[in-house]
C-alpha cells in the first residue's frame, strides 16, 4: 500500500532534479501512506514526473521500491494497492518466456503484463484493490486506472495546460502551480449525501477517478483525455440476470464459502504483522471465521468499544473472538479520546466528508496499527448481500405504502408530523428493549416524508440529509447522479436490487471505502476488504433478492456461511451501526466548538451557506425537540475543511 502522486507540465522547461523535487514535495504531503521509501522520477523532454512514497507490505527490500521501469524500458509506472493472485500472474508470464526478476513484488509482476500483454489486458487478469499510472515512453501516453469498485481513490485534474494526479487531493494542493475554486454544485451535492459524490470533488479542476474506469492522455495535453470502463457493474447485473444462480441452497453456500475462503487466503500474504478488524456483526465475523480456518495461528483481532449505550460493538466482538480462539485486543475509547479526533478529520479527508462513523474508524486504525500493519475488513456485505435495513425494510413498508391511496398516504404522514419526535420516543418506551429502533422519534418522522413518495423517491429520501441543499448554498445547482436516473429502473426493475446497485456506485466507494482508506492510511495501516473480490460481486449478482432476504432478514447467503463457524445464537442480534453519539455530544461537550462554527458570523465569513436555516437547526437541536446531528455534522465538516483550507 502505498501513496502515489505526479503531473505533466509541458510547457515548464524544468530540469529532472526540479521535476522531481517538486514530485518529491508533493509526495511528502501524504507521506503517511508511505513512510518506509519516497522515491521520484522524471522525465524533462515531456515535463513528466511521479513520486511514490511506499508502506512495504510484499518483498521489503529495494527492489519493490518504486517508481519502477520494465525489464523492456518502455513502462515507467507508480502504483498504490495490492494485487493477490500476482504470483499466478508471475507463473503465466514465465510460461511465455522465463523472466529474471529483481523481487517478488506484484508491481513487477503488473509491470511485465502489460510489457507482454499490453495494459487493458493485464488490468482484466488482476484480482486486488489498485490504482496504477503507466506512463508509455513508445506512445507517449499516460494511463491511469482505478479497480472495479473503487477500493484505493485516484484523484486527477487539468489546469492551465498542466495535469495533475495523486492518492489524494493534498499532493495535488502541494504543487507550486496549483489553485482551486469550489465547486459549488459539488458541495450542494455534498450535503445531499455527506460526502461529495464522483467523479466530482470540492474544486472544479480536480474530479476523482471513478471504479472500474482507465482515463488515457496524451502526453502532449493536445487531446482531450479519453475516458472509458473496462469492467462495469451494469454487464455484471445483465449477466446476472441472463443467468441466475439455480443451485441448491447448500450448493449456493458452498460456493459461496469457496469464494470468500479464496479471497480471504490471497489476502492474507504479508511480509509484515496482519490482523483483521472485528466488530462482532456479521460480515467482520465471516472474515475472521475464515481467516481462521486457514491460518495455523490465532488470528490477531481489533475492536473498540464505548461506555454509550447503543454504541458498544466491543462486547459482541468478544464473544466472536473467544469462540474462534483469536488473539483478541481490545480498547475502550473514552469520549474525550474520540473527540480528540476530531480536529484532525479536515486534514485527513481533504474534503468536506461528515460520516461521522470515520471517528471509530480511525480510533479502530490508531489502535491496529500498533500490532500489525495489515488488517482484513468485512466491508462490502452489506451492499452485495443485502444487509442494510432499508433493503429489507422497503419489502415491507414500500408493499404497505404503495397498496395506500394517496389521500390516505397523506393523511398518515400529517398525523405522524403533528407528533414530535419526543413523544414518538416515549411511545416506543412501551416496546421492549431489544425489539425498539433507535432514534424512535426522528425515524417516524423520517417515514413521514418517504409516505407521499413512489419506490425511488423513497430511496432517496431514506439517503438524503439536507433535501434541498440548493437553498442552503445560493447559487448552486446540484448535480443530477445516478439516483435520478431513470434508466436504472430498466437494468434493474427490483426495486432492492436497484438499490444495492445505486450504493455500489455511490455510497460504498464514496463514503465507506474512502472512509477506510483516509482511516486507516493517516496511521500507515493496511485495510483489505475480501468481501470485495471482484469474483464475490459477480458471485453476489447472481443471486435474486429471494435468496439474499429471507423471513425479513438480509445477507441471508453470508449467515449461512458464517454459522458454519459460529453458532448462530452468537451472531443473531439487531444491526448496530459504527458510530459515536454525536447528537448528545453536540448537545453536551462538543457544543462550544460547534457553536463557534455555526454561528452566522462564521457561516458568512466562508460565503457558501445561507446561516439562518442553520441555526434554527441548531437550536432545535440544542433543545432536545429534534435529532438534527447528521445535518449539522455536514454544515460542520464543512466549515471545519474551510478552516483548514481556506484560510
Amino acid at each position: 500500500m502505498c501513496g502515489i502522486t505526479g503531473f505533466i507540465d509541458t510547457r515548464s522547461g524544468h530540469r529532472v532534479q526540479e521535476l522531481e523535487k517538486i514530485a518529491l514535495k508533493m509526495g511528502e504531503a501524504i507521506s503517511y501512506r508511505g513512510p518506509d521509501a519516497a522515491q521520484a522520477w522524471a522525465d524533462a523532454e515531456h515535463g513528466i514526473a511521479f513520486a511514490h512514497r511506499r508502506l512495504s507490505i510484499i518483498d521489503l527490500s529495494h527492489a519493490g521500491n518504486q517508481p519502477m521501469e520494465s525489464h523492456c524500458g518502455r513502462y515507467m509506472m507508480v502504483y498504490n494497492g495490492e494485487v493477490y493472485n500476482a504470483e499466478d500472474l508471475r507463473q503465466e508470464l514465465d510460461a511465455k518466456e522465463p523472466k529474471q526478476y529483481q523481487g517478488h513484488s506484484d508491481s513487477e509482476v503488473i509491470l511485465e503484463g502489460v510489457a507482454t500483454w499490453g495494459f487493458r489486458a493485464t488490468i482484466e487478469k488482476l484480482i486486488g484493490m489498485f490504482t496504477i499510472v503507466i506512463w508509455d515512453r513508445k506512445a507517449k501516453t499516460l494511463s491511469i486506472v482505478r479497480d472495479r469498485l473503487g477500493i484505493k481513490p485516484l484523484y486527477w485534474g487539468l489546469q492551465d495546460g498542466r495535469l495533475y494526479f495523486a492518492s489524494e487531493m493534498k499532493a495535488i494542493y502541494a504543487h507550486p502551480k496549483w489553485h482551486g475554486e469550489k465547486n459549488r454544485d459539488a458541495l450542494a451535492a455534498f450535503l445531499r449525501h455527506n460526502y461529495v459524490p464522483g467523479p466530482y470533488t470540492v474544486f472544479d479542476s480536480i474530479h476523482k477517478l471513478q471504479p472500474g474506469h482507465i482515463l488515457e492522455i496524451d502526453g502532449a495535453l493536445k487531446n482531450s483525455p479519453k475516458l472509458y470502463p473496462y469492467w462495469s457493474l451494469e454487464n455484471v447485473i445483465r449477466n446476472g440476470h441472463a443467468t441466475p444462480y439455480q443451485g441448491s441452497d447448500e450448493d449456493l453456500v458452498n460456493q459461496l464459502e469457496e469464494l470468500l475462503s479464496d479471497a480471504v487466503k490471497r489476502r492474507m500474504v504479508a511480509d509484515v504483522p496482519l490482523g483483521a478488524f472485528l466488530s462482532g456483526g456479521i460480515d467482520s465475523s465471516t472474515v475472521v471465521a475464515l481467516m481462521q480456518k486457514q491460518s495455523d495461528r490465532p488470528i490477531k483481532t481489533f475492536s473498540i468499544g464505548f461506555n454509550e449505550e447503543g454504541y458498544n460493538e466491543a462486547k459482541h466482538a468478544a464473544v466472536v473472538a473467544k469462540h474462534l480462539g483469536t488473539e483478541h485486543t481490545e480498547l475502550y475509547v473514552s469520549p474525550e479520546e474520540a473527540r480528540d479526533v476530531i480536529p484532525k478529520l479536515a486534514h485527513m479527508y481533504d474534503e468536506p466528508f461528515a460520516d461521522s462513523s470515520q471517528i471509530p474508524t480511525y480510533l479502530v486504525s490508531a489502535m491496529t496499527k500498533e500490532h500489525v500493519t495489515v488488517a482484513l475488513s468485512g466491508d462490502g456485505g452489506d451492499e452485495l448481500f443485502a444487509g442494510y435495513n432499508r433493503y429489507f425494510q422497503s419489502l415491507k413498508i414500500g408493499g404497505t405504502i404503495s397498496r395506500l391511496p394517496m389521500f390516505a398516504r397523506r393523511g398518515a404522514s400529517g398525523l405522524i408530523k403533528s407528533f414530535s419526535p419526543g413523544f414518538w420516543d416515549g411511545v416506543f418506551n412501551l416496546v421492549p428493549k431489544s425489539k425498539r429502533p433507535p432514534q424512535a422519534g426522528d425515524k417516524m418522522h423520517k417515514l413521514a416524508t418517504v409516505l407521499c413518495e413512489d419506490e425511488d423517491g423513497f430511496y432517496r429520501r431514506l439517503i438524503s440529509h439536507w433535501m434541498n441543499p440548493e437553498e442552503i448554498i445560493p447559487g448552486s445547482t446540484e448535480p443530477k447522479g445516478i439516483i435520478w436516473d431513470e434508466k436504472v429502473k430498466e437494468l434493474a426493475p427490483d426495486f432492492v436490487e436497484r438499490m444495492r446497485y445505486l450504493d455500489i456506485c455511490t455510497y460504498l466507494p464514496d463514503d465507506i471505502l474512502t472512509k477506510v482508506d483516509r482511516a486507516s492510511m493517516a496511521v500507515s495501516l493496511e485495510a483489505r476488504v475480501p468481501i470485495l473480490d471482484h469474483r464475490v460481486a459477480e458471485f453476489a449478482w447472481t443471486l435474486p433478492t429471494n435468496r439474499l432476504i429471507k423471513n425479513g432478514v438480509g445477507k441471508w447467503p453470508l449467515r449461512q456461511v458464517l454459522y458454519r463457524h459460529v453458532p448462530q445464537e452468537i451472531i443473531d442480534r439487531p444491526k448496530m451501526g459504527f458510530g459515536v453519539p454525536i447528537d448528545s455530544w453536540l448537545r453536551g461537550p462538543l457544543k462550544e466548538w460547534a457553536e463557534d462554527l455555526l454561528n452566522p458570523a462564521m457561516i458568512k465569513k466562508h460565503g457558501i451557506l445561507t446561516p439562518d436555516p442553520i441555526w434554527q437547526k441548531w437550536q432545535e437541536h440544542l433543545s432536545g425537540e429534534r435529532n438534527w446531528q447528521y445535518y449539522l455534522w455536514d454544515i460542520l465538516m464543512l466549515q471545519a475543511w474551510c478552516e483548514e483550507y481556506q484560510n
